[in-house]
């Protein structure tokens, strides 16, 4: 009796949005969560770690930045395990690991010991974000696939934007360490639950050829009307076999990813310079400017949640249209920032602004963060991933260094958005020249028919 064979992307692409989905998403923005409570949350640490260790500026400096060296190593590390090991352990390990290093960083008593755990905690943290994104690309039908990765990412948004409250509840309560031991506790609650919930990618195991069983059970719970025998041959139509096979450097600059990936890693750098620069230094920049500490750190975390719902709206273009839309946020973010530097605002206007600048910056942000994996196939969608964001740390780290060096200078304080407006005006350009491509790209998928199930006669032995 011939064995069938069944195309897996078909019935990925054919799934409506189920309770499986749904449940994915849920688990993953958990997973993001914790990693915007860190990116944000240090900014609101900042101040009290200053007088409790005697730092200045550059040495604040050196705090924000050697966490993002250590996710800058987490990327490429944990994004080649994820590909290797699959994206499930990855995450979950990650997420373990963040949490101890966390909660031992409420425990730091110099400054030596906050650089060291805050690298260490970066190369944990580094790893989440590239495997939550390969593994929510994989089960998501195109037609949704950046809005998903758009929703997932606001988990990072809502620990940004919620960073500052909860740092402003709990420091004067507990101290600076309850903020690090409520990101520590917090991530180590979730690795748990994502151990009983989380899913494997049925891509990477079908590119791997490993676990059929579990593959037709997920597949099941994918297509709950279709047949699937357990020795069913699973196969990728949407991805060829040299695509399958295992990866080398190469490989990202393979084809038209020659273009892809250079103008994707330089747009996600001066993206993450910008986000880095805004988040690290805002709460501090406005506190110099005459605002109150409170005032400071609401407004920070208004422009995080409104530049989340500012990338979600865009994303449902972006599936539509491709990358090209996502030009627009940047498009709209430079002359916003040229008049917050060059400008003399009444500080109520010069607030408005500001906030709408950071947002569009960050919806620019999330829109590159949800196409980041789009490109590569599933065997090593983690590891280019992984790459992009490791690339787009050098931009993370440039960032607050480059923030405490303007600050430092004789430079007027607002004069900084102006500076500022330099890395959209470049990240709109990389855009530009990507949508030109993934619009190629989509033409020529829609005029190939995927395979569906093709019978395959049984290998006899012997």
């Amino acid at each position: 009796m011939p064995t069938q064979a069944i195309d897996l992307s078909e019935i990925i692409e054919r799934q409506p949005l189920n309770r499986f989905i749904v449940r994915l998403i849920a688990v993953s923005v958990l997973v993001t969560f914790f990693d915007g409570y860190d990116m944000q949350g240090i900014a609101y640490v900042a101040p009290y770690l200053q007088a409790a260790f005697h730092l200045d500026k550059l040495m604040l400096a050196n705090v924000f930045s050697i966490g993002i060296l250590g996710t800058l190593c987490g990327g490429i590390i944990v994004g080649g395990l994820g590909d290797y090991f699959g994206r499930r352990p990855a995450i979950i390990w990650s997420c373990v690991v963040f949490g101890v290093l966390m909660c031992l960083l409420g425990f730091a008593g110099s400054y030596l010991q906050l650089l060291i755990l805050r690298f260490a905690a970066g190369i944990a943290l580094g790893g989440l974000l590239p495997a939550a994104w390969a593994l929510n690309i994989e089960y998501a039908p195109r037609r949704y696939r950046s809005t998903i990765v758009t929703i997932v990412m606001l988990g990072y948004t809502l620990g940004a934007s919620l960073a500052g409250p909860i740092a402003i509840w709990l420091i004067p309560r507990f101290g600076w360490p309850s903020a690090f031991l409520f990101g520590g506790i917090g991530s180590l609650l979730a690795a748990c639950l994502l151990f009983f919930t989380l899913p494997e990618s049925l891509r990477f195991l079908c590119a791997r050829k490993i676990g059929t069983e579990t593959i037709a059970r997920t597949a099941r719970s994918l297509a709950p009307g279709r047949s699937i025998p357990s020795a069913t041959r699973f196969f990728l139509a949407d991805e060829t076999e040299a695509a399958q096979g295992g990866f080398r450097p190469g490989r990202l600059f393979a084809g038209e990813l020659r273009w892809i990936t250079p103008l994707l890693w330089l747009g996600f750098a001066m993206s993450s310079m910008a986000v880095y620069f805004a988040a690290n230094w805002s709460p501090i920049m406005f506190e110099s400017l005459g605002f109150t500490r409170a005032t400071a750190a609401l407004v920070s975390s208004v422009s995080q949640f409104g530049g989340a719902l500012a990338g979600l709206a865009l994303m449902r273009f972006t599936d539509r249209h491709g990358t090209i839309a996502l030009t627009v946020m940047p498009a709209l973010a430079v002359p916003v920032l040229l008049v917050c530097g060059l400008v003399a605002l009444q500080p109520a206007f010069f607030l408005i602004l500001a906030f709408t600048g950071v947002a569009f910056i960050l919806g620019t942000h999330i829109g590159l963060m949800s196409i980041a994996g789009i490109f590569y196939p599933s065997a090593y969608r983690g590891t280019g991933a992984g790459w992009a964001a490791t690339v787009a740390k050098v931009g993370s780290i440039c960032g607050p260094l480059a923030g405490g060096l303007v600050l430092s200078s004789s430079l007027a304080v607002h004069s900084v958005y102006a500076i500022l407006a330099i890395c959209p005006l470049l990240v709109g350009a990389c855009v530009l020249v990507l949508g030109q491509i993934h619009t190629g790209i989509l033409r020529r998928e829609r005029d190939v028919a995927p395979a569906r199930i093709v019978p395959v006669e049984p290998i006899i032995p012997g």
